[in-house]
């Protein structure tokens, strides 16, 4: 008897347009060539370690079984407890804070507990690339709406011009990555004023909420009451103190909102690491330790961007995030793809295309750098950009 052999059933894909992401290429290629990976979005350096002796103490501690599904509720009254003290609205911790497995979870969460198939989700090109996978996910439809070129600022009138009765949500990002501006007092009332009217839900992505620079405060959805009423407001632990590959962040949101996103958040996470929880916490018992962050980063911005301003590399603004922007028009007429990949390969200091963060790819010759580095990550990066 013949025996036919062991076939993987064929199975049509969720994601069909899905493939290896522009971060993992370019880091491939940076580790490859020994190029200075200024592409991927994550510091080089240690955290307080303070911060590691809080949850080494809380696994000491005993603290290493299931928390409750919404989080740790002493990091949930912390939490409380910053934002209302930073923007002036006072969050219950009992209803209206979850602690998340990161802000990608978080905003995956958010879409899918309000997202039903059908729905318009409107995204603000150049975006982060989970926003528009997600959004397939819960059988929505991706509307881009692009910032406007050269200055990223939110173009009201195009965004007026995508709401139809079937827009059940809109996904804002300040500050922003990539392209490290933010948005001001005045945008966020415009968006109040144009969302009043409508039932849109507002999905606030403010990972780099503690890193806005020159003085500037950041504008969150919570301070605004009428945005707060609609908005799922997402913040990460570990941009905000190193430890990018702890994967905790948070959402605050109104409690019916809340309650919805607890119905999908305890079904595709349920819960976040404890002791990291209790670390957190107890960490966040000293309210000061995120107050000195936009001053960090900001020196590290302007070292960054005094050593490119002697190459040919045109600077953009850096009003917040970690990031740097720079437009190669004077030094190369190659694709922003290529640009980066010949810049990793030959001048050994990766980047990561703009392009990448469009629908279908839209070319400026802008290339984004992460400043998130040691001070002799970035020195040695500048040296080899030097030769541009």
């Amino acid at each position: 008897m013949t025996m036919n052999a062991p076939r993987t059933p064929a199975i049509e894909s969720r994601l069909p347009n899905v493939g290896t992401t522009i971060f993992t290429v370019m880091s491939a290629l940076s580790q490859q060539h020994g190029a200075v990976n200024l592409g991927q979005g994550f510091p080089d350096f240690d955290c307080d370690p303070l911060l590691i002796d809080a949850v080494t103490a809380a696994m000491r501690g005993g603290f290493n079984q299931y928390p409750p599904m919404a989080g740790v509720a002493a990091l949930r009254e912390a939490i409380v407890a910053k934002v209302a003290a930073t923007y002036g609205r006072e969050y219950d911790a009992g209803t209206e804070v979850t602690v998340t497995a990161g802000a990608t979870q978080a905003i995956l969460t958010a879409i899918l507990a309000i997202v039903h198939p059908g729905d318009d989700v409107i995204v603000l090109d150049p975006c982060y690339d989970s926003y528009e996978p997600n959004i397939e996910l819960a059988g929505g439809r991706c509307v881009h709406v692009p910032l406007t070129p050269g200055t990223f600022a939110p173009d009201f009138a195009l965004i007026a011009a995508a709401i139809t009765p079937r827009t059940r949500a809109i996904i804002v990002n300040t500050p922003h990555n990539p392209s490290a501006t933010i948005w001001s007092a005045e945008d966020m009332q415009r968006l109040e004023d144009l969302l009043r009217p409508t039932d849109i839900i507002v999905i606030a992505d403010e990972v780099y909420e503690h890193m806005v620079f020159d003085g500037a405060l950041h504008q969150s959805a919570a301070r605004f009451p009428d945005l707060a009423q609609r908005s799922f407001v997402v913040s990460s632990f570990g941009k905000t103190y190193h430890v990018t590959g702890w994967k905790v962040g948070y959402v605050v949101a109104p409690a019916a909102l809340m309650a919805e996103f607890r119905k999908v958040h305890q079904f595709n996470v349920f819960t976040v690491n404890t002791p990291m929880q209790h670390g957190l916490a107890a960490y966040m018992a000293d309210a000061s330790h995120h107050l000195g962050l936009a001053a960090f980063y900001q020196r590290k911005r302007d070292l960054f961007r005094a050593g490119l301003a002697t190459t040919r590399l045109r600077l953009m603004p850096s009003e917040g995030s970690f990031f740097q922007c720079v437009d190669y028009s004077a030094v190369s007429d190659l694709t922003e793809e290529a640009f980066c990949r010949w810049l990793t390969t030959d001048v050994g200091v990766a980047a990561i295309p703009l392009a990448a963060f469009y629908q279908g790819g839209f070319e400026q010759r802008i290339a984004r750098f992460c400043f998130a580095k040691k001070e002799e990550t970035l020195d040695l990066a500048l040296e080899r950009l030097a030769k541009l």
